[in-house]
């Protein structure tokens, strides 16, 4: 039982954009690492107006943004551009590392930073095994490609034993 702890986020959430950043920054955060496909679009699509609008939002409260992405620079970039936000292509969550990285380029500490992204065993694993707060949002689309498929039939149990286990007063 434990080792599905290892999994759980530390909040979940319907969307990246159904968040109380100024809840956040007001509680010490001061910078937010995201995740893109399927967490703040649809996957393989550009920015939308909604995207450019948070990120606005967060540099208005003075929170750093960063995105990690395992998907290639020519997705990840144009993304980035859009949005105004430093980021990271081909990330290869859950490892730790372009996490800590992440962090360093915002210039912000494992207790002020915490992650959004929509999958558990890359973005939320990673961003446990960083250290830092992460919270998981349910994708925004349900067509995605066999690969996510196999490991969202993979989440599932994870996703009921915490929802057993854990207060969703969030949701």
């Amino acid at each position: 039982m434990n080792m599905i702890k290892t999994f759980y986020p530390d909040r979940w959430v319907t969307s990246a954009f159904s968040i109380d950043y100024q809840a956040m920054y007001e509680n010490g955060y001061r910078g937010v690492i995201f995740d893109i496909d399927n967490t703040l679009t649809m996957h393989g699509s550009p920015a939308t107006a909604q995207c450019r609008q948070l990120f606005e939002q967060l540099r208005l409260l003075g929170m750093k943004t960063c995105l990690i992405s395992n998907n290639k620079e020519n997705r990840v970039k144009p993304f980035a551009h859009s949005v105004q936000s430093p980021y990271i292509c081909n990330g290869k969550k859950p490892s730790r590392l372009n996490y800590l990285k992440g962090m360093k380029m915002m210039k912000t500490k494992r207790e002020h930073t915490f992650f959004v992204g929509d999958q558990l065993f890359t973005d939320i694993w990673g961003a446990k095994r960083a250290g830092i707060y992460a919270i998981l949002v349910d994708p925004i689309d349900k067509k995605e490609e066999l690969q996510i498929v196999l490991k969202r039939y993979l989440e599932r149990p994870v996703l009921k034993s915490y929802q057993r286990n854990l207060n969703r007063s969030d949701r």
